[in-house]
């Protein structure tokens, strides 16, 4: 005789208020819906990372899971179709004076399907080899219909530099040209939802910022970050990028994972205004947050400032100007030597202790 042990959920009359809602019976967490009169529940958990199927929504038959949108049948628990065997147990019910109940011996048993793991999840090792530099540049522009981009000229400058003079491997990466979609939030819902590698990453084939999370986590150890100066701040595609970059910190918070060691990072930003120093203040203090290490002197810059709204001349400036390109060549090469000393073991820690917001454990209730 199969074993049962019926447990009381609550009022109907309360309960058939909502569709679909998130329930703790005995501390096990169900997705209570309630669909055609009728009462259903599956786990609360979703297979993927555990996210609270019950604070979703319903589409069709199906409990949409509000963390990464997986979904599961309301009444089976089944997976969606083509996915049928990834299952999430099912609980019968029943009605009795007015309340509801339900067994909490699952009727049919969890079943995760095994996936391979994202190309980025593997374990982060460096390979022998030179150091590597990696430039990225945040300029947003018609690809088809190029122009002269200040700060991509310094970049390519220290690029160059860092191939010819100082043996590096180089890589350029240009933000226009990549098709990646904006963070759509998934540590606001928690912060265990924000996940490595990004979530978006791992169901979109075609977000294309597993290129830079590639060269940042994987290949680089220092990463050139170039920008032009927009309302006083860096560009758009910067923050772009920056936003979905929450998944490599994150990792600290959730897991005390540090993702970034011994990698270091410089910046170029160049702008029509001034503002210079804000905008390396927030490019010094997310880069910082990320684990990246700084060379003495981490950027070079170049503004005419507020009342010098004449873009030709500052074009022409910074095109002519020996200076700023040596000032790229310099930057680079203190990178490549704090890079090369950091590789060598000189001054690094085994382990690197928890910092700022990361250096406390999550509290129970938000783990």
């Amino acid at each position: 005789m199969a074993r049962e042990d019926w447990q009381e959920v609550g009022l109907v009359d309360e309960l058939g208020a909502r569709e679909l809602t998130q329930v703790r019976v005995k501390g096990t967490a169900l997705a209570l819906s309630f669909k055609g009169g009728q009462y259903h529940v599956i786990s609360g958990a979703c297979n993927h990372e555990g996210g609270p199927l019950g604070e979703g929504r319903l589409d069709g038959d199906y409990v949409v899971c509000p963390w990464h949108y997986w979904k599961f049948h309301h009444a089976t628990g089944a997976g969606e179709p083509g996915f049928e065997d990834d299952r999430v147990p099912s609980y019968d019910t029943k009605v009795e004076g007015g309340r509801l109940y339900v067994n909490l011996v699952p009727t049919t048993p969890r079943h995760k399907n095994p996936h391979e793991p994202h190309p980025l999840a593997r374990k982060v090792e460096r390979g022998e080899g030179p150091v590597r530099v990696a430039g990225l540049s945040t300029t947003v522009m018609d690809v088809d219909h190029p122009r002269y981009s200040g700060s991509d000229d310094l970049l390519e400058t220290a690029l160059r530099h860092a191939e010819a003079a100082l043996g590096c491997e180089t890589e350029l990466i240009r933000l226009r040209e990549l098709s990646f979609r904006h963070c759509e939030g998934f540590y606001s819902k928690a912060a265990r939802a924000c996940t490595w590698p990004c979530s978006i990453t791992q169901m979109d084939m075609g977000d294309q910022l597993d290129r830079v999370y590639e060269a940042i986590v994987h290949w680089a150890d220092v990463v050139l970050v170039a920008t032009p100066i927009r309302w006083g701040a860096p560009s758009s595609l910067y923050f772009k990028m920056a936003e979905r970059m929450n998944c490599v910190q994150n990792q600290v918070t959730t897991h005390n994972r540090v993702l970034l060691r011994t990698k270091v990072a410089g910046f170029i930003i160049v702008g029509g205004q001034d503002n210079i120093q804000a905008v390396a203040g927030q490019m010094l203090g997310f880069f910082g947050e990320l684990g990246f290490l700084f060379p003495q002197f981490p950027y070079v810059a170049h503004s005419r400032g507020w009342t010098a709204e004449d873009m030709e001349r500052n074009v022409a400036f910074v095109k002519k100007s020996r200076e700023l390109h040596e000032g790229a060549e310099e930057l680079v090469t203190r990178s490549v030597e704090l890079a090369s000393r950091l590789l060598a073991g000189e001054g690094t820690p085994e382990h690197i202790c928890r910092g700022g917001r990361k250096a406390h454990r999550m509290a129970e209730t938000e783990a």
